[in-house]
């Protein structure tokens, strides 16, 4: 059929381009914020692409419900904007035909959303608390970066390295300021390494610098010059920690029986549920008067978007604090929205007839 066709090729090409959009901003935007952690050394320089590729990986049902929702919308404001519907209603197509081929679009999508919803997001989650358990495991040495200061975990030391040597292994210009055993101390060396002892103990080794003891702003203190001064480096340990809500497996939240699992559930859920709804939605909203502008309908869709998720996020936090029931948690939102989309048809149908006997 010609006009399922075309919508369907429409639809297609203009949620693969809304989707890359969305994706570079989201994929801009989280680098910008670990690239703020990196520089304030709470995470490595090495490790933002891998928390910028979990974060990506979390986002992406979001991103794909905002795709499914202003492609049709956008799709269908344009045919209203063109007067291609004139055509179309001329020839015999209601409002209602336009149902059948936004469901066939928006039918695999929904389906990707509620497999990434359901596993492929909180995988992601569970992978990015893993990694930040292991960097947080890390001894200090391996989490400075060259030109930050890094505070040890015990606060007793302070670390600063001008660069990174060309062979990677070493680094240049080292500076250590030390609180220990009531003592202070100013280590300054050239160049840096790490050493590891045969019974499995890691140092600090430092070349071809001058270390000073003594209490600041006192002339009483002693300097000590070195060719090489090496300074242990305590391990962390990895503390075992359960993972978060967000970070459990959907198989594992449906056996589990606490609100905070029930809740989580209806959130995942709720995306793929939401999608099916605002793509409905986007059928009577794309209304646009071909005279007038099309900010206005835009604006309305955003706005709705914008309420329908935090209501889920609202009802989401109420089943959490056992406010209400699991069955109103999941289901009272979405029944709302589907009254209000039921009747913006209704409204959107009756508007055509009372224009024709008006003419």
């Amino acid at each position: 059929m010609i006009f399922q066709r075309s919508l369907l090729r429409e639809f297609t090409a203009t949620g693969i381009a809304t989707f890359f959009v969305l994706l570079a901003i989201t994929i801009t935007t989280q680098l910008i914020r670990f690239l703020g952690y990196a520089a304030r050394g709470n995470i490595s320089s090495d490790a933002v692409l891998t928390f910028l590729g979990f974060a990506s990986l979390r986002y992406l049902p979001h991103l794909l419900s905002i795709t499914l929702f202003i492609s049709i919308l956008m799709t269908l404001t344009r045919s209203y904007r063109d007067s291609e519907m004139v055509v179309w209603f001329t020839s015999g197509q209601g409002l209602n035909s336009w149902i059948r081929p936004v469901l066939l679009y928006a039918a695999p999508v929904t389906l990707v959303i509620a497999v990434l919803s359901m596993f492929l997001s909180p995988w992601a989650v569970a992978k990015a608390e893993d990694y930040r358990r292991q960097l947080d495991s890390q001894d200090d040495i391996a989490a400075i970066s060259p030109g930050v200061f890094k505070e040890s975990r015990n606060g007793e030391r302070v670390y600063f390295v001008e660069k990174l040597a060309a062979n990677l292994s070493t680094v240049a210009n080292i500076f250590v300021h030390s609180d220990e055993n009531g003592e202070i101390g100013t280590t300054v060396a050239k160049r840096g390494y790490q050493e590891t002892a045969p019974n499995g103990d890691r140092f600090l080794v430092m070349l071809n610098g001058r270390r000073y003891i003594g209490p600041p702003g006192s002339a009483e203190y002693r300097i000590i010059e070195f060719d090489k001064y090496s300074v242990r480096v305590e391990a962390n340990e990895v503390k075992d920690t359960l993972p978060t809500v967000k970070a459990q497996p959907t198989l594992t939240l449906i056996a589990d029986k606490a609100p905070e699992a029930r809740a989580e559930l209806i959130w995942r859920a709720g995306l793929p549920i939401s999608a099916l709804i605002l793509s409905l939605l986007a059928i009577p909203m794309s209304f646009v008067n071909p005279r007038a502008g099309r900010s206005l309908n835009l604006m309305l869709a955003a706005l709705l978007y914008m309420v329908y998720t935090n209501l889920l996020s609202i009802f989401q936090a109420w089943v959490t604090q056992q406010k209400i029931g699991v069955f109103l948690g999941m289901w009272s939102v979405h029944l709302v929205m589907l009254t209000i989309v039921a009747m913006m048809f209704y409204l959107r149908l009756s508007a055509r007839p009372l224009r024709r006997r008006i003419r």
